[in-house]
C-alpha cells in the first residue's frame, strides 16, 4: 500500500509537470504556463481532498475507479491538449483548464483515501506519516524522472499514455492486493487489462497521432518532427520551400532565408578590425556560418548551440545539409552544446566577431539572452575593433522589444547601429550592430561586399536599412535585466496584437 502511495504520487507530479511543459510549448511565457497550471492543479487536488471526506463506503471500489479514470484522462491528455491547439484555436484553455481540473481532482482523492485504507495497519499518526513521506518522496521521484529521463526519451504523448498505464499497473496490483474483499475479483482484472492494452496502443502509435494533429498546426508536409530535451523540432516542405520551426515558431523559410542571413552576418563581417575568430550564438541549423565561410581570412568559427539533435540534424539530414552547404562539417567550425549564458560567463578567448542568432525572447530561458549581464558577458569577449550583431526580432511586431535590446545593448557598454530588412515570411525584420564603448558606432553603409556571392546584400541597399518608418522608430522602453526581463513583457504583449 505504501508502494501504491510513492507510484501515484510520482505519477500525479508527472501529470502536472507534463501539461505545463506541452502549454509552454504550445502558448510560450513558461513561468505563466507553469503558474497557472501548476496553480489550478493544485486548487483541484484541494477539492478531489475536500470531496473525499463525503465517501464514506466502498473506499477500495472508489480507489481503483479514480485509478482508472486517472489512466483514462491523464493517459490521453496530451493527445487531447495537442489536437485542441491544432483544430480549436481558442478552445485550448477550456481543454487545458478541464484537463487539470479533472486530473487534480482525481489525483487529490487518492492520498486521503489510500490512508484511510491504511489505517487498519497501525496507529493513525504512523500511519499518516508514512504515507505523506511516501507520497512526498514519490514526486521527488517523478519531478526528477520527468525532465531527465522521460520527456527526452519519450517525448510528451508517450509519457502520458506510460503515466496512464502505471495507473493502471498500481489498480490491478491492488484488485490483486485485497482481492480476498472482491467478489469475481477477475472481472475488473480483465477490465483494466482491456484499457491497459488499449492505451499501450496509444503509446506505440502516438507519433503518427501526434504527427496528424501538427499537420493541422503546419501548412506544409511535415517531413520530420522530434522531441529533444530542450525544444520541439518540425520540418516541413511545401513544393521546394523547406522550413524549420522550434516549438511551432518558424526560424526559416529557404525561399528567402538568404534575405536574414546576409543581411546578419556581412555588415558585422566587413566591418569588423580582424574575422580570424568568429563566435556564433545560436544558429544550429549551420545557415549563418554558411554565409560567414564566404570570407576567405576565417580561420575558426565556434558555434554554441544548446540543442545537439539541431546541428546533427544540420550535420546530416540531407535537404538542411543541402541548404546549409554542409557548412557545420568545415574543418574550420566547432561545434559546442551549451547554454549561450554559461558559455560566456566561463569563456576567456577573445573574438573579432561575435554573432547572436538566438531565437526571439518569448520565453524565460530566451529572455536573459537579451539581459543587460549578458550582453556584458558578450562585450568582455570582444576583441579590439571587434563587431557584435544580434538578431533583435521584427521593429514592427515587436517594436518595444526590438528597441528594448538596443538600450539594452547600451547600457552594458556598446555602442550601437539598429538596422532592419523585408523577409517575406517574418516581415520587417530587425538587428542591432554594434561596437564595444568608447568605440564608435559601426556605420553600415560602410560595409565591402565585393567579391562575395550574395543573393540579396549590395552596396546599394546598405542606407536603406538604417532608415525607420514613424511605426518602427524607437519608442520609451526600458532596459531588460535577469532581475527584471522588460523584454518578455513587451515581446509577449505586442505578438498578441497581431495573433
Amino acid at each position: 500500500m505504501l508502494a501504491t502511495v510513492f507510484v501515484v504520487a510520482a505519477c500525479g507530479l508527472i501529470y502536472e509537470l507534463l501539461t505545463a511543459t506541452i502549454s509552454s510549448y504550445l502558448l510560450g511565457s513558461s513561468v505563466t504556463q507553469f503558474s497557472l497550471c501548476i496553480g489550478t492543479f493544485i486548487g483541484a487536488m484541494g477539492v478531489g481532498s475536500w470531496a473525499s471526506q463525503h465517501i464514506e463506503k466502498n473506499l477500495l471500489r472508489v480507489f481503483l475507479l479514480t485509478e482508472v479514470a486517472l489512466a483514462v484522462v491523464g493517459g490521453l491528455s496530451a493527445w487531447s491538449l495537442h489536437a485542441a491547439y491544432a483544430f480549436w484555436g481558442t478552445g485550448y484553455y477550456f481543454v487545458l483548464f478541464g484537463v487539470l481540473i479533472l486530473v487534480g481532482g482525481l489525483v487529490g482523492l487518492e492520498l486521503p483515501i489510500l490512508t484511510r485504507l491504511l489505517s487498519g495497519y497501525g496507529a493513525l499518526k504512523n500511519i499518516l506519516a508514512s504515507a505523506l513521506s511516501f507520497d512526498y518522496i514519490g514526486s521527488l521521484v517523478g519531478s526528477i524522472l520527468f525532465p531527465l529521463l522521460l520527456l527526452p526519451m519519450l517525448g510528451a504523448t508517450r509519457t502520458a499514455f506510460l503515466v496512464g498505464l502505471l495507473n493502471l499497473g498500481v489498480a490491478a496490483w491492488n484488485v490483486y492486493l485485497f482481492r480476498e474483499r472482491i467478489k469475481r475479483f477477475s472481472v475488473p482484472l480483465i477490465g483494466i487489462g482491456a484499457l491497459g492494452a488499449l492505451l499501450f496502443v496509444g503509446f506505440v502509435t502516438s507519433d503518427k497521432a501526434t504527427g496528424f494533429f501538427e499537420r493541422g498546426l503546419y501548412e506544409d508536409t511535415v517531413l520530420l518532427a522530434r522531441q529533444t530535451p530542450y525544444q520541439r523540432i518540425v520540418i516541413t516542405r511545401r513544393k521546394s520551400d523547406l522550413r524549420l520551426y522550434l516549438d511551432g515558431n518558424i526560424q526559416f523559410s529557404a525561399a528567402d532565408e538568404y534575405r536574414y542571413h546576409e543581411t546578419l552576418i556581412h555588415p558585422a563581417m566587413s566591418l569588423s578590425a580582424s574575422r580570424e575568430d568568429i563566435l556564433v550564438l545560436g544558429g544550429g541549423d549551420g545557415l549563418a556560418v554558411r554565409e560567414i565561410l564566404k570570407w576567405p581570412d576565417v580561420k575558426t568559427v565556434t558555434l554554441i548551440d544548446i540543442d545537439p539533435a539541431m546541428t546533427n540534424l544540420a550535420k546530416t539530414y540531407p535537404a538542411l545539409k543541402e541548404l546549409n552547404q554542409n557548412s557545420l562539417s568545415d574543418p574550420r567550425v566547432i561545434t559546442r552544446h551549451e547554454d549561450a549564458y554559461k558559455f560566456l560567463e566561463k569563456e576567456i578567448k577573445r573574438y573579432g566577431v561575435i554573432i547572436g542568432d538566438l531565437p526571439d525572447p518569448n520565453n524565460e530561458a530566451l529572455g536573459k539572452l537579451y539581459s543587460k549581464e549578458f550582453f556584458k558577458f558578450v562585450k568582455e569577449r570582444l576583441g579590439r575593433g571587434g563587431i557584435f550583431v544580434n538578431q533583435s526580432t521584427s521593429p514592427l511586431f515587436a517594436r518595444d522589444a526590438f528597441w528594448c535590446v538596443g538600450k539594452t545593448m547600451r547600457a552594458a557598454g556598446f555602442n550601437t547601429t539598429p538596422y532592419h530588412v523585408y523577409v517575406p515570411t517574418f516581415g520587417d525584420w530587425g538587428f542591432t550592430l554594434s561596437r564595444a564603448a568608447p568605440e564608435p558606432a559601426p556605420d553600415i553603409t560602410k560595409t565591402r561586399l565585393t567579391g562575395l556571392k550574395l543573393k540579396f546584400l549590395q552596396s546599394a541597399n546598405l542606407i536603406t536599412l538604417t532608415a525607420f518608418d514613424a511605426d518602427t522608430s524607437e519608442p520609451l522602453v526600458e532596459i531588460s535585466t535577469l532581475d527584471h526581463p522588460r523584454i518578455l513583457n513587451y515581446y509577449e504583449a505586442e505578438t498578441k496584437r497581431w495573433e
